[in-house]
């Protein structure tokens, strides 16, 4: 949720530590906070509520240091405030940042409010640094060992990063349940909680593992791991360039995310089909033997990608006769799920560090449902690490709050998925060649409905004093709807739900009237007929209706009816077409109403807390 940067370096940090922050404002924007260690080994402490601009306005020229942490906050335990933001201090010696949930903090405050310690803040993190100091006053104790034993006392998820006036060139950096890397410099260290943080200063990361701590200096870096012992973890090049999460001639991140769909699908079907067939090597190793024992899949994930779980097991019932079960991941390990023999756990996760998913993946391994699979656009987070196959959808970093891309590669990804299950349940090579064909026009697709941006605009205007909004569709566009009815709520504040559009006269006509517009995705398919039987429905009760209809569909434009045409397409991919639409209609009435459309209030990009 909230974003973490720290460095160790031969040079000022503070400028480092500042265009970190912004790279991961994403995570977390409702406060911000620096704290380096200046030439008198004293620590100097900034912070603001709201964003990191707040913060830069209220630094001075006198702020440097060659050690420092620096994080930006979404609000857990606290309100957005300064005195709840990190970085935060005991007894100006030790300065700790955070991510993640401390369950016991307040056992740990109680004990520590009755040994005099002094709370400034709301946060369950303050209660960390006032450990760590506690085991650092005592005889014999460095940094190091403070944290070591500090982090026994604590329950919960954490991402750490702790710097003391009393050792200077040293930073200490643990973590679990929350990710964090180590960037690798020339003479200089960086931690950060995502690799974008630091991409302007190295292009080498250290992935650390759960339970691991970092013992970091300017010139040397040690590990331990869970068990204490000293461990070495490898140095991986990412990717990724510092350009890649610039906006460059976009208004917003989530409109130029909108338009990279066509090469992130591209990209996400490269090196995957050869000669009209899917190459199951791109689930990794060992996928052919796991395919084969394979008798039902589960799907486990969270908002859009719980939406794109149920668009894919409506293809993998449909299609190919697989049974598949799609759970919302925050309620999956809270009941007792009935465990079937040689079921596919897949997970899906832009981020890969969702934390309902990381626990419903563990919950489904405790409970014995079989093989797991992780669908995923980050290399090296924790899902990717913790499953058995792996499929990274190569979307590209997603730094939008409202998710996009991620959505679209995942629905692709789940494609490849349903093509392989269906070899060996009865779908024919001629049948896979006339999917795979269909996915490699996926791009050129993709360019041709985003032409309709200027038309969708214009509509948008409609929205300009709406409050409600209904969302419908059939079969796999219902989950379609349901995204839309997410993306228009997320960024746009207006109260929107989808429903199966069958399902008007069993309750949501009750709220139709002239000032709820009511948008449709109406695919030429078999389930046409019966869809426009059901806005006929809308209309007798005085509704308006928005229309996203196929081009061979004949649907009219008549008064209080609006029709923007979809071009023709192959009804099994039709729902990465059709969310384009309702994406785009969700950003223009988001700029429309003022809002913030890249961080919308009271939501984070990568939710790491349950």
């Amino acid at each position: 949720m909230c974003g973490i940067v720290g460095a160790v370096a031969d040079r000022d940090v503070v400028p480092i530590l500042l265009e970190g922050l912004r790279r991961l404002e994403y995570r977390g924007y409702d406060s911000a906070g620096v704290a380096v260690l200046d030439e008198e080994r004293s620590l100097q402490r900034v912070r603001a509520k709201g964003k990191v601009a707040n913060l830069e306005g209220k630094m001075t020229d006198g702020l440097h240091g060659h050690t420092g942490i620096a994080h930006t906050r979404w609000a857990t335990h606290g309100v957005p405030s300064r005195e709840n933001a990190h970085p935060h201090i005991c007894e100006n010696i030790v300065a700790v940042v955070h991510n993640g949930i401390i369950e016991n903090h307040e056992a740990l405050r109680e004990q520590q409010d009755a040994t005099g310690y002094r709370f400034t803040s709301q946060t369950d993190t303050e209660v960390i640094a006032h450990q760590i100091h506690n085991y650092l006053a005592r005889e014999g104790q460095d940094l190091l060992t403070a944290v070591k034993n500090a982090v026994i006392d604590l329950d919960g998820a954490y991402a750490l990063g702790v710097i003391s006036s009393e050792e200077p060139d040293r930073l200490v950096a643990a973590r679990r349940g929350s990710p964090l890397v180590i960037g690798v410099g020339i003479g200089e260290y960086f931690i950060a909680s995502d690799v974008a943080a630091l991409l302007p200063v190295t292009q080498r990361f250290i992935f650390l593992e759960d339970g691991d701590i970092a013992d970091i200096h300017r010139d040397s870096l040690s590990i331990i791991d869970a068990s204490g012992k000293r461990v070495e973890r490898p140095v991986r090049e990412s990717e990724l360039r510092a350009d890649s999460i610039e906006r460059g001639e976009y208004r917003h991140y989530m409109l130029k995310e909108i338009f990279e769909q066509p090469r992130a699908i591209a990209e996400t079907l490269e090196g995957r089909i050869a000669n009209g067939r899917v190459l199951e090597q791109a689930f990794g190793a060992g996928a052919e033997k796991i395919f084969d024992d394979v008798q039902g899949v589960h799907i486990i994930a969270c908002g859009t990608s719980y939406h794109a779980g149920l668009i894919g097991r409506h293809w993998l019932e449909s299609m190919v006769g697989v049974p598949c079960s799609v759970e919302v991941a925050s309620e999956f390990r809270y009941r007792k799920p009935v465990v079937r023999n040689n079921s596919l756990i897949v997970t899906l996760s832009q981020s890969g560090e969702t934390a309902d998913t990381l626990a419903g993946l563990q919950e489904a391994k405790r409970l014995g449902f079989g093989h797991s699979l992780s669908i995923c656009n980050v290399p090296e987070s924790s899902l990717v690490r913790a499953s058995d196959l792996v499929f990274l959808t190569r979307a590209g970093p997603e730094i939008g709050v409202a998710s996009t891309k991620a959505f679209t590669t995942q629905l692709v990804a789940l494609m490849l998925l349903v093509i392989v299950l269906g070899r060996r349940n009865g779908l024919s090579a001629e049948n896979e060649s006339r999917l795979v064909n269909e996915l490699e026009k996926l791009p050129g697709k993709v360019e041709h409905v985003l032409k309709l941006d200027e038309s969708i605009e214009e509509i948008s205007g409609q929205f300009a004093n709406i409050h409600n909004a209904l969302f419908l569709g059939r079969g796999a566009q219902y989950p379609v709807a349901m995204e839309g009815a997410l993306k228009l709520k997320e960024i746009s504040y207006i109260h929107a739900e989808a429903y199966p559009a069958g399902e008007l006269k069993h309750g949501p006509l009750a709220l139709v009237d002239a000032d709820m517009p009511v948008i449709a995705v109406a695919p030429n398919n078999e389930l046409l007929e019966k869809l426009k039987s059901n806005l006929q429905e809308v209309r007798a009760r005085g509704g308006k209706l928005i229309v996203f209809a196929g081009e061979d569909s004949e649907m009219q434009e008549s008064e209080g009816v609006q029709v923007l045409e979809v071009a023709p397409v192959e009804d099994a991919i039709s729902p990465i077409i059709y969310t384009i639409p309702l994406q785009l209609l969700s950003y223009h009435v988001a700029v429309l109403k003022g809002t913030d459309v890249d961080q919308p209030r009271n939501l984070a990009k990568s939710v790491t807390v349950e």
